[in-house]
């Protein structure tokens, strides 16, 4: 019909398609990475159906390793010991801010089991509103003797289950076995961890959980029902931002969630 458009064939159809695919993944991991910001970040990896254009690069605040954390936990990759709980596959890929992997990173992962111990440091979580993982005041710059927020706690006995590291491989990653965390008083569900490399803290962070998934995770034993705070109630979680929560896939009777650990060398 005169005045109409010739139609694209398929072959150039391809060629403005796969052009706008390379423009977009470029911004992701380009323009932003070049922004001055604090030290590090958590951010979450997309899953099979994601777009890699979604993955940013940047860098953002720490947040409070808490006052739980200990110096001495084991290399290990299976961290579930006797706790019982859904399992949890975490993988976790550890970059720079130009998107590189890191290989040889230390990356230590603890949280509580699915009654809000955490293990090494006695009955200190489920004791209603102690302030396990709470922020305190001040703060210090990762690597100091206050990284993350608060000193390093004393071991007050052998137990180390849900807590452990490992060194990443060639492509900047690890994983973790471990179950869904439960809850204590006044804080959101959540995993704390640590980066190092050479031997230096680059990131300390928290990874959080979807609210509707943990509660329904929670219905189950040993869990102890709803937790009595939401992501948005919870300090940490705003200061990390929305970056640092998780999207897990159901696998069986548990789930997978991966993360990616931007972090300053």
């Amino acid at each position: 019909m005169k005045g109409s458009l010739e139609p694209i064939d398929r072959r150039k159809a391809l060629v403005v398609l796969g052009g706008m695919g390379v423009a977009v993944i470029t911004a992701a991991c380009g323009s932003d990475s070049t922004k001055s910001s604090p030290a590090s970040t958590t951010a979450a990896v997309p899953g099979p159906s994601s777009s890699s254009a979604a993955v940013s690069c940047a860098l953002a605040p720490e947040v409070t390793q808490g006052p739980y954390f200990l110096t001495d936990h084991p290399q290990a990759s299976d961290l579930v010991g006797d706790r019982k709980g859904a399992p949890l596959a975490l993988t976790l890929a550890v970059v720079d801010a130009a998107c590189k992997p890191i290989s040889d990173a230390k990356v230590d992962v603890w949280h509580c089991d699915g009654a809000g111990e955490y293990a090494g440091v006695g009955g200190a979580a489920s004791a209603s509103g102690s302030g396990v993982g709470a922020a305190p005041a001040g703060g210090g710059p990762p690597g100091g003797g206050g990284a993350g927020g608060s000193a390093a706690a004393t071991r007050t006995n052998t137990k180390t289950w849900l807590q452990g590291y490992q060194a990443t491989g060639a492509d900047g990653s690890v994983r973790f076995d471990t179950i869904y965390p439960g809850w204590y008083a006044g804080r959101a569900v959540h995993i704390h961890l640590k980066v190092y490399v050479g031997g230096s803290a680059v990131h300390t962070g928290q990874l959080f959980f979807p609210d509707d998934l943990s509660t329904t995770v929670f219905k189950a034993s040993p869990y102890r029902g709803d937790p009595d705070t939401l992501n948005s109630g919870d300090s940490i979680y705003r200061s990390a931002g929305s970056a640092a929560l998780l999207a897990p896939v159901q696998a069986g009777n548990g789930y997978t969630a991966k993360a990616q650990l931007v972090v300053k060398t």
